[in-house]
């Protein structure tokens, strides 16, 4: 059986990303800072360790402290987590995640129409449009 692909990252790898593409690039106590879970200053860095061997993130010497950011897009690595629960899960199969969904009610047949009529306009996922009200506000979500 062929193990799990590189490109996948685990709960706290992905956490740990996340944390990199929304601040764009940071030392190991930024990261720290910023994770909903506390974890130990050496875990962390380990697992930015993790990340750099796997060609995840690059870093940059800044004075005594490595300086990490993303070598890998966060819709690169969502379409290959996604790409890996359909794999390992639905044996391939995008249709049967589709009807796992519906069937446990995570979405209706309502969500999946206003999807679609998004994705044929081209407005980017997890996108919601911008009403005049959020215009106003400057709301960017």
């Amino acid at each position: 059986m062929p193990s799990r692909e590189p490109e996948t990252l685990t709960c706290l790898e992905l956490q740990i990303m996340q944390v990199i593409w929304r601040l764009g690039s940071a030392n190991v106590s930024a990261v720290q800072a910023e994770l909903s879970q506390p974890l130990a200053y050496t875990t962390v860095q380990t697992m930015l360790n993790i990340l750099h061997r796997k060609g995840k993130l690059r870093r940059k010497l800044a004075g005594r402290a490595y300086v990490y950011s993303a070598t890998v897009t966060q819709s690169k690595a969502t379409g290959h987590a996604v790409r890996d629960l359909v794999d390992r899960v639905f044996g391939g199969s995008t249709e049967a995640l589709v009807m796992s969904l519906l069937q446990n009610r995570q979405i209706d047949a309502t969500k999946i129409a206003e999807l679609t009529r998004r994705l044929e306009s081209g407005q980017p996922e997890g996108k919601k449009p911008r009403t005049r009200k959020s215009q106003s506000e400057g709301e960017d979500q």
